[in-house]
């Protein structure tokens, strides 16, 4: 049964300018971190990646908060709200890809987290009543998964992994669903999407740090050195703003249709990489992201259906 709080009246459905626009620029953003990160030529590792660009998005929001006059520091109705976030959409899927991608091939691993914005649909649909699936709704879903099936072509049938990187990997991809439905069930009081976005970098940063001195040691920190325009490029434009408009986006338009940045960032990450990269372009690689935008055109524009509360 769909569920709606009775101190929160239903939230006024967002205009399509509004989605379109928070939707492409999240997914410009968090499509260029494949950029950088491979401008960084592998010669840094994944942990410290995960552990530098949490800790300078949370320097930036931090900044950030203290322009507006706000303390960076939680306040205690923030502090659950912010260790859950920072685990559910930060440390913890960044382990389990990191773990997963050790075995499994790409591809594979790419279309299980492309299964994403379809648990969030179909969990969001049973939780909240704004967000009843339609069948435009379920239809565009799907026909974005096609798309990154097409998207991903010939590596999405490469062999290796284990069952663990296969657990591993589902369980990043149910992770990051859990993170895109907690946010809508913040309460407003606390819910600023910039704080919330302040307080997953932290906590994710800090974690990740402890990480990576515990595995790697403080040596894994060392090449950093050598790719610091890089790794700020990736903390600040990669990082702390999308996340920030992400977290908008989730609270005033839905989980549902936030999560369709999950099939908008390969698009961008493929044509950043023809564009910058010289990256060869295959014609499935152009259909498939016909396909994608299609798909997140009929989600984004399909009105609320709403159910019984």
């Amino acid at each position: 049964m769909a569920i709606t709080a009775p101190e929160r009246p239903l939230p006024a459905d967002p205009s399509r300018s509004f989605i379109a626009v928070n939707l492409l620029i999240c997914s410009l953003l968090w499509g260029s971190s494949y950029l950088f990160i491979k401008l960084m030529s592998g010669e840094v590792s994944a942990l410290a990646i995960a552990a530098s660009r949490g800790l300078l998005g949370a320097a930036v929001l931090s900044l950030w908060s203290l322009g507006r006059g706000r303390s960076p520091l939680p306040r205690r109705a923030e502090i659950l709200p912010w260790i859950m976030l920072g685990t559910t959409n930060g440390w913890l899927p960044n382990v389990l890809v990191g773990y997963a991608l050790i075995q499994l091939a790409s591809g594979p691993a790419a279309m299980i987290q492309a299964a994403g914005p379809l648990v969030t649909a179909l969990v969001a649909h049973l939780v909240f009543a704004e967000e009843r699936l339609s069948r435009c709704r379920l239809g565009g879903i799907l026909l974005g998964m096609a798309g990154v099936a097409l998207l991903i072509g010939p590596r999405l049938f490469e062999g290796g992994g284990t069952a663990l990187s296969v657990v591993a990997m589902i369980g990043a991809t149910l992770s990051y669903a859990v993170a895109n439905l907690y946010v809508r069930t913040v309460p407003a009081a606390i819910g600023d999407p910039a704080r919330l976005a302040l307080g997953q970098q932290m906590f994710s940063g800090v974690i990740a740090t402890a990480l990576t001195l515990a595995i790697l040691g403080p040596s894994a920190f060392l090449p950093l050195g050598s790719h610091l325009p890089v790794m700020l490029a990736l903390g600040i434009f990669a990082t702390a703003i999308p996340v920030t408009v992400f977290m908008r986006l989730i609270r005033a338009a839905g989980p549902t249709r936030a999560a369709m940045t999950g099939y908008l960032v390969p698009t961008v990450a493929v044509i950043l990489g023809v564009v910058v990269l010289r990256e060869a372009l295959e014609l499935r690689q152009v259909l498939g992201g016909c396909i994608i935008l299609a798909g997140v055109f009929l989600v984004t524009t399909a009105p609320r259906k709403l159910g019984a509360a």
